[in-house]
């Protein structure tokens, strides 16, 4: 099938990480995901609160970060932890997915980090990376750890709002960014090692059936996170590449967003005051990139 060429979008720099939090040093995260690199930084998981600050995560040195509109930062919190992807309750609780502790919120009335779901029946989770709240309070996330095509066995699970753990998907070579589709009929996850979005359908039993790869990539590293716009189309971030794909609801490349700065564009989140600003994080350089699209980022759960 021919599809015609995804036109290029710009990024501008909207901020980066202040020198005064940069310090470069190893960490047991970096020796296992980046060949022992001294990093003064790694950002992950943009989520906009309702006042309109983004928040980050920092993930080798267990940072939470806020941006205000205007691009200051502020150490939130800092703990001992992993932290990856986030996602706002409506309760005004930020959940973490930490690969390191399970998934933990973040009260940012009481400045505490608490477990949520730190263990599956006594037994550790391989290291989850990314959440997103369906709009009946359930909170589906991704259980990475270090999974690939060599071992196979990453999960995604389902965390009900009454506290019910169900895992939905096993066998995933890396899973990653997750995401729900504007009824909630259906998951995207990114799975990373096999550099391809995959489609879980969501049954109306609430199980999965027929899971079946909905865009498969080539080159960089594969897809890392992702964000959604109020159309249905995916914005995929494809780290190693400098890119944010942009694809609709038919898997159409409509865009493709490039990075002025690194090739690690990590994870994006819709914003601004139109909503049509995309904010991404771009991990290399430790800064948040901007871009424009014409359309504007699905509503969340937090919002609704």
């Amino acid at each position: 099938m021919y599809f015609a060429p995804p036109k290029d979008v710009p990024t501008t720099v909207w901020s980066r990480v202040p020198d005064q939090f940069r310090t470069k040093r190893r960490t047991s995260w970096a020796d296992a995901n980046q060949r022992g690199a001294e990093l003064d930084c790694f950002l992950e998981g943009p989520a906009f609160d309702r006042e309109g600050n983004l928040w980050v995560v920092d993930v080798p040195f267990g940072r939470l970060f806020r941006i205000a509109p205007g691009g200051q930062w502020t150490l939130a919190h800092e703990y001992d932890g992993e932290p990856n992807g986030l996602a706002f309750h409506r309760d005004g609780r930020l959940f973490i997915a930490d690969y390191r502790n399970g998934i933990m919120a973040f009260d940012p009335r009481k400045g505490t980090v608490d477990p949520v779901m730190p263990r599956r029946y006594s037994e550790r989770l391989k290291g989850p990376n990314d959440l997103v709240f369906g709009a009946n309070g359930d909170l589906y996330f991704t259980d990475q750890g270090q999974t690939g095509l060599h071992d196979p066995t990453g999960r995604v699970y389902r965390l009900t709002a009454a506290g019910r753990l169900e895992c939905l998907v096993e066998g995933v070579p890396s899973p990653n960014g997750i995401v729900l589709n504007k009824d909630e009929s259906a998951l995207f996850v990114g799975v990373t090692r096999a550099n391809a979005i995959w489609r879980v359908p969501l049954m109306l039993d609430g199980g999965v059936s027929k899971v079946g790869m909905f865009v498969q990539l080539s080159g960089g590293v594969g897809p890392d996170s992702m964000a959604i716009d109020d159309e249905d189309g995916l914005l995929v971030c494809h780290i190693g590449l400098g890119t944010v794909w942009h694809f609709s609801r038919l898997g159409e490349p409509l865009h493709r967003i490039r990075s002025c700065a690194g090739l690690a564009t990590t994870n994006a989140a819709f914003g601004a005051a139109d909503g049509r600003s995309l904010f991404i994080t771009e991990a290399q350089t430790g800064q948040v990139l901007r871009a424009e699209l014409p359309a504007k980022g699905l509503t969340l759960y937090s919002d609704r």
